[in-house]
C-alpha cells in the first residue's frame, strides 16, 4: 500500500492508456510522457505498461506501508527519502513505513513514480488510467488516498542499476503537414515556424495552449468534427494553436494545421507554462 500524504499541483495513476476505442469516442489517454512511464517501469523489473503516478510540478510525498522498489523518471526533482536513500533513474529500495518527498522540476513539468508490482487499482477498459477530459478512470489523487501495489513474485529481477537521465528539452519540435493546411492563408506553415511560442498557463493533459503570433485562416466555417490523433495542432478561432496531448479529444472541428512527429510527443508533454518552444518543418 502507497499512501497519498500529499499530491503536490496535480496528479494521477497513469498506464499506456486505452487504446482501440475512439470510434465509440473513448480518448485513449494513458501517461502523457509514455516513454518515461515505460523507462521507470523497466528500472524496478515491472512490464512497461504497468500503472505508475505521473506528478505535475512535484510536490508530493508518499508513505509506503510496506516495503517496495521504485524508481523516478521524467522531469527531475530533488528527492528525499525518510529511512534511506532515493534519486532520479535508478531503483531504489523504500523500507516499510518510508516516506517518499519529492520536490518541484527546475526544467520539465511531469515526473513519474514506478513500484515494483505496479499500482493496483481496477482497471476501466482495460486500463487504470485517469482520464481528464472524459472522467473515466481513477480520480486525480488526493490527501490521504491509499494506493495498493500488485504482487512483486513473477516479475523478472532488477538488472538495471541507473538509466541516463534524458537531454535538455528541445526548443524545436518537429512537425508534418496537417491533414488541414489548406484550410489556412498562404504561408501560415512558414509563419508557425518562423517565431518561437510561449506555454500558455491554460495548458493541462488535453494539450498545450501556445501564445504567439496567430495563423491566418483562408477559409470561414468550421469543419464538420472529425477524428484527432495525439500531436495535432489544431488551431480555433483565436488562430493560435494547441498541441494535443494524451487527454485530447478524438474528435475535433478546428481545423489541423499540422501534427508533431511522434518522436517529439514526450518532449512536448514536459513543456511548462512560461517556456518557449519552436517548430520545424
Amino acid at each position: 500500500m502507497i499512501e497519498v500524504v500529499e499530491p503536490g499541483p496535480y496528479a494521477t495513476v497513469q498506464d499506456l492508456g486505452r487504446p482501440g476505442y475512439g470510434h465509440l469516442g473513448v480518448p485513449r489517454s494513458g501517461a502523457a510522457d509514455a516513454p518515461s512511464l515505460r523507462l521507470a517501469n523497466r528500472l524496478v523489473g515491472n512490464p512497461e505498461g504497468a500503472a505508475g503516478i505521473e506528478l505535475t510540478f512535484g510536490g508530493a510525498v508518499l508513505r509506503f506501508r510496506d516495503g517496495a522498489w521504485a524508481a523516478l523518471t521524467g522531469a527531475a526533482c530533488p528527492v528525499v527519502l525518510r529511512g534511506g536513500s532515493a534519486g532520479m533513474y535508478a531503483p531504489f529500495w523504500v523500507p516499510a513505513g518510508g516516506e517518499l518527498r519529492v520536490g518541484a522540476p527546475m526544467t520539465g513539468l511531469r515526473t513519474y513514480v514506478a513500484v515494483r508490482g505496479g499500482v493496483d487499482i481496477p482497471p476501466v477498459l482495460g486500463s487504470r488510467s485517469a482520464d481528464s477530459l472524459s472522467g473515466l478512470g481513477p480520480d486525480p489523487l488526493t490527501p490521504g488516498r491509499v494506493l495498493p501495489v500488485g504482487p512483486s513474485a513473477g516479475l523478472p529481477p532488477i538488472v538495471v542499476d541507473a538509466a541516463p537521465p534524458p537531454g535538455d528539452a528541445p526548443g524545436v519540435l518537429r512537425i508534418l503537414p496537417g491533414p488541414r493546411d489548406d484550410w489556412f492563408a498562404p504561408g501560415a506553415l512558414a509563419a508557425l515556424c518562423a517565431e518561437p511560442y510561449e506555454v500558455s498557463q491554460d495548458s493541462n493533459r488535453v494539450g498545450v495552449r501556445l501564445l504567439g503570433t496567430p495563423l491566418e485562416r483562408d477559409r470561414s466555417g468550421e469543419l464538420p468534427s472529425e477524428g484527432m490523433v495525439a500531436g495535432a495542432l489544431q488551431v480555433p478561432p483565436d488562430g493560435r494553436p494547441i498541441v494535443f496531448l494524451a487527454d485530447h479529444p478524438p474528435t475535433g472541428g478546428y481545423p489541423v494545421i499540422a501534427v508533431l512527429a511522434s518522436g517529439d510527443l514526450a518532449a512536448a508533454a514536459q513543456l511548462r507554462p512560461g517556456d518557449r518552444v519552436r517548430f520545424r518543418l
